[in-house]
């Protein structure tokens, strides 16, 4: 019987730098049995292959990987953690294209500088034997031996790589060159020479920038603490973090990395949590919050609980989530997947069609020549035609290559998931940038996303001739010895209102309806008109209009009497968060439909709807129903609808929701379903979060237009001989640097002291 347990295998595949070759190891693991999902990143070149237990290993993956044309540098099997590995491989990456740039690039530097000379002044002697000596280890050695040995695989494994471009622009040139120790002809090795070393210039300078553009991850991974102070066997001693476990007992000084997520059980400080929420502001925190791992305690020492280790933590999982984000794939990049994948053999036919036509048509094709020469000085129509030929077949080769078209789309999913990272946004997926770019109506939960999921004291309204101060002094005392959270809040008030509890004697509990005891002499009861109709209270017809205007405002409302007359109103509500009417704003300003969707009753949500601007309300919504209602406003409005939630009965509709945004203090199961998760936990976050989704898809395909057009503008050039190799390898690298550089202008645009606006 076949097992069908499935392991993941990850491969670091430093050569694997745009989507086009992306797709060549995709396709080439895909044709091995027992490999079900295959994620590639291209951010930190790495692959991760979901392997059934019987089916390749580790070597074997390599091992395909490497038949198709790309080294792999690193295996790790389930569990491993790569992270502390990438930037080791991606530096030395960086390493080898630099030591391959300084050998190809001196050699090719001596050839221009000799070649410059030969051809305007004074031959040189021997001139031909120096370019082929000087040119061989750039072209066939150290310097191209990777590229050619790529390609030699790609061509073997009957896929066309990119390097296959690169080994066709630069070998034949090199032989045809030689042909002049025998007959005398241009010589075309300094060409050859040149487009090598274009080529890993571009290489390099490519590795650089995306360097720039991965950064979030590994400025994460430098941020948390090394080192922890931890209670053991009654002293405290220093531990590596990666020792920690869970219930460790951790000390925290003034200015120290909190190292791991934990609960403080003593003490009381503020925590700079700036790289969790991007919320400069610190946190007050005491005895009973939770604290994540990596932030920064400010002031007071604190004893924290350690809760999360390793892979588990906050830090890890904002890592995790980047990572996956960067490695997604967006609905509009099928479109550059099917033109690179066809790209390298049209291509191919092109070149050998302008060498058949060049030396077949000569005299039909020398007129444009003589046309571009006239404002083109790499132009020589007098040029023997063979020669015209093989400039043709070349240019068409080394200008084609769809260098820029991969590094279109995750060259701008690396930028835009690394801003929201350090803005405390972290957006899962590629799809879900184009999608939420799309939305047009917004769906938000009421309790703890537009209001703070807690009760408060809200008002009080004393009879004629009661002061507010013994009603609220009365109201707390007997609900001190309630654990109800609409006692609590009363409490909780009160002490605000720098009103202390008395003592309570005979307390009861009446349920849902209410409660009572004795302050003083005083017999009091507090609870709802029923309880005091029936207890036979007084005096609750004069106050009927004030609690109807407190319940058409939401609020739950309890009475207060004693010795059976009615003393006044307490009014308990949960309050709105701060930045909810602005956050509601901002989604009206970017056209958006606003619809809260609850639980809780019509009158309540109607009340706060009208106070913070929503659209449209579905109150008395149970967590199924929900799931129901978001369908039929997607049948309604189109597959346009997002949802903001916190808890886990939100979780089923997060995810029939186009995206899913939760807000990041909520459940872990609300967060795991969604598409989106706000870290500061704060509404106006879902604002930010969409311009930055518009913008990154906007530079998607701003590079897309780009990297495509240019192709598409420069081939029909180059095959009629109107582009010199040499300007053509240089004009390929300059077209993917301006898409790297095109993405890096996110970071501009998202500097955080500036208004986030959007981008169309």
């Amino acid at each position: 019987m076949t097992d069908t347990t499935t392991k993941t295998i990850t491969l670091t595949v430093p050569g694997m730098g745009s989507d086009h070759c992306a797709g060549i190891v995709r396709k080439t693991l895909q044709r091995l049995d027992g490999v079900g999902e295959i994620e590639t990143n291209i951010a930190n070149h790495r692959v991760r292959a979901s392997v059934t237990a019987d089916g390749p290993d580790g070597e074997a993956l390599k091992g395909a990987v490497e038949g198709a044309g790309y080294d792999v540098a690193a295996v790790q099997d389930a569990g491993d953690d790569a992270s502390d590995s990438d930037a080791e491989i991606e530096e030395a990456y960086l390493s080898q294209a630099r030591k391959r740039l300084w050998i190809a690039g001196v050699p090719t530097t001596l050839i221009m500088l000799l070649m410059m000379p030969h051809m305007f002044w004074q031959p040189i002697p021997g001139y031909l034997a120096i370019v082929a000596l000087l040119a061989f280890p750039v072209v066939f050695l150290y310097g191209g031996i990777a590229t050619h040995k790529s390609s030699w695989r790609s061509l073997k494994n009957g896929t066309f790589n990119m390097d296959v471009l690169i080994s066709m622009g630069s070998l034949p040139p090199y032989l045809i060159g030689l042909i002049g120790f025998v007959y005398p002809m241009t010589s075309f090795i300094e060409m050859a020479a040149t487009i090598m070393t274009f080529h890993l210039l571009g290489r390099y300078l490519e590795a650089l920038a995306k360097g720039r553009a991965s950064q979030a991850i590994r400025r994460l991974l430098t941020l948390g603490a090394k080192t922890a102070r931890v209670e053991r066997d009654g002293e405290e001693v220093e531990v590596p973090v990666k020792e920690l476990a869970i219930g460790d007992i951790m000390i925290v000084r003034p200015g120290d990395k909190i190292p791991t997520d934990g609960e403080v059980v003593d003490g009381e400080s503020h925590i700079d949590e700036s790289i969790a929420t991007g919320e400069s502001i610190p946190v007050y925190k005491s005895s009973g919050d939770s604290v994540i791992g990596a932030t920064i305690n400010k002031e007071g020492r604190l004893r924290v609980k350690a809760t999360r280790v390793g892979g588990d933590t906050f830090l890890s999982q904002v890592v995790k989530l980047i990572d996956q984000a960067q490695g997604s794939r967006v609905p509009i990049q099928e479109f550059a997947d099917r033109m690179t994948g066809r790209f390298v053999p049209v291509v191919l036919l092109i070149a050998l069609a302008s060498l058949v036509a060049w030396l077949l048509l000569p005299d039909l094709l020398r007129p444009i020549l003589d046309w571009g020469a006239t404002f083109l000085p790499w132009v020589n129509p007098e040029a023997a035609t063979p020669v015209l030929a093989i400039l043709a077949a070349v240019a068409v080769l080394v200008i084609a290559c769809p260098c820029a078209l991969g590094l279109a789309t995750p060259t701008a999913l690396m930028v835009g998931s690394g801003i929201g990272a350090e803005r405390g946004i972290l957006i899962r997926s590629g799809e879900a940038i184009q999608t939420f770019k799309d939305v047009k109506v917004m769906v938000l939960d009421k309790t703890g996303t537009i209001t703070r999921g807690e009760p408060e004291l809200t008002e009080t309204v004393a009879a004629d001739g009661v002061e507010e101060t013994r009603l609220l002094t009365l109201a707390a005392s007997v609900e001190n010895a309630s654990e109800h959270p609409i006692a609590r809040a009363i409490v909780d008030g009160a002490k605000q209102r720098d009103v202390t509890p008395g003592e309570v004697s005979e307390f009861r509990s009446t349920g849902a309806r209410g409660v009572s005891g004795k302050v003083g002499e005083e017999t009091v009861l507090i609870g709802n008109r029923r309880l005091l109709e029936e207890e036979g209270v007084q005096g609750l017809e004069a106050l009927d209009t004030a609690m109807g205007e407190l319940e058409g405002r939401g609020r739950t409302v309890v009475i207060v009497a004693a010795d059976g007359q009615a003393l006044g109103l307490v009014a308990v509500a949960d309050t709105l968060k701060e930045e909810s009417i602005e956050a509601i704003r901002g989604m009206h300003a970017l056209g958006l439909h606003v619809v809260m969707i609850t639980g809780d009753n019509e009158r309540a949500a109607r009340a706060v709807a009208k106070e913070v601007g929503i659209d449209e309300v579905q109150a008395g919504v149970l967590p199924e129903g929900k799931v129901d209602a978001i369908r039929a406003l997607q049948e309604k409005h189109g597959n346009h609808v997002a949802m903001v939630g916190d808890g886990i009965n939100d979780a089923p509709a997060l995810t029939q929701a186009n995206v899913g945004i939760a807000i990041g203090a909520g459940a872990d199961v609300a967060i795991e379903a969604a598409d989106v998760t706000l870290v500061s936990g704060e509404l106006t976050g879902v604002v930010e979060a969409m311009h930055l989704s518009r913008a990154t898809y906007g530079k998607i395909v701003q590079n897309l237009i780009w990297a495509s057009g240019y192709n598409v503008a420069a081939i029909p050039i180059a095959a009629l001989g109107l582009l010199h190799p040499m300007i053509g390898v240089i004009a390929m690298t300059a077209s993917s640097l301006s898409v790297i550089g095109n993405s890096l202008l996110l970071k501009r645009r998202f500097a955080r002291d500036t208004p986030q606006g959007d981008t169309q």
